[in-house]
């Protein structure tokens, strides 16, 4: 099997991704802006070959380290970065180069929280109500139809970056005067009360599950964000029904396989 591992430095935890796959017979062709001679002695020996771009940012110039690998190796089987803020540059060269995996046209579903919400009402998930805002005139019409507090968050975005807890008129104001009106928002009505949790999981070649685990948070991952207090969250050491049984609908409506899944809830006191 012909790997093209994407960042295989960055982050340093998942360099053992790379190790593992050469351990299990993978030729692992790595493709990263980092100098070769600061990879450590481990990444070195997992990978076949190592091509150094200036900026990965650079799609043209990574589309041609995987047109040499192609060259040189032959057919490529595979092409993943495992971190989430590079899933549309894998997406654009699984379809230039043909490779099994998620193509551009199913980016949409995965990285934008207005579609995404799509796919959890197809899986009778409960959801917070939501709306796309684009316009400052959008902007105080999903906040009077949603009613105080909300959220605000760019619909593309990842973690808790640029998000905003907005209770009132005020606060509103306050946003939109720093908006760039350019990035679209998604607000949602703000849940009181919940403790976050997670579904997460492994899928195969098939779409099927193979792990799956729950991760549960002291608190939300904006109030880590917004104060000066650590994150702590736990393995549970068994997984609630009833959240291994929305998890798992959730995950088959979007139809995705041979991927990491990673689901956050809100577990209500009711």
């Amino acid at each position: 099997m012909n790997f093209v591992y994407i960042s295989p430095y960055f982050p340093q935890n998942f360099q053992e991704f790379a190790v593992k796959l050469h351990q299990n017979g993978a030729t692992v062709l790595g493709i990263g802006s980092e100098a070769y001679d600061i990879l450590p002695a481990s990444l070195k020996e997992a990978l076949t070959e190592y091509y150094r771009v200036d900026n990965l940012e650079d799609t043209l110039a990574v589309k041609k380290a995987v047109a040499f690998f192609f060259h040189k190796y032959g057919p490529i089987d595979r092409i993943e970065s495992q971190e989430e803020y590079w899933l549309e540059l894998d997406a654009q060269l699984r379809e230039q180069f043909n490779i099994v995996g998620m193509k551009p046209k199913e980016m949409k579903k995965i990285k934008h929280k207005s579609e995404m919400k799509k796919y959890f009402k197809k899986a009778k998930c409960p959801v917070a109500k939501g709306r796309l805002v684009r316009t400052k005139v959008s902007l105080k019409r999903a906040a009077k139809a949603l009613g105080y507090p909300v959220v605000l968050k760019p619909d593309v975005g990842v973690g808790a970056g640029n998000t905003y807890r907005i209770d009132n008129d005020n606060d509103l104001e306050k946003f939109e005067a720093q908006w760039d009106h350019t990035t679209p928002y998604f607000m949602e009505e703000f849940i009181e009360g919940g403790q976050l949790c997670t579904f997460d999981g492994l899928l195969d070649q098939e779409g099927n599950i193979v792990w799956y685990g729950s991760l549960t948070y002291e608190e939300p991952t904006l109030d880590w964000v917004n104060g000066d207090r650590d994150g702590v969250y736990w393995i549970e050491k068994e997984v609630d029904p009833k959240l291994k049984e929305i998890g798992e609908n959730v995950v088959k409506a979007f139809g995705i396989k041979e991927r990491f899944f990673h689901i956050e809830f809100f577990r209500m006191p009711d």
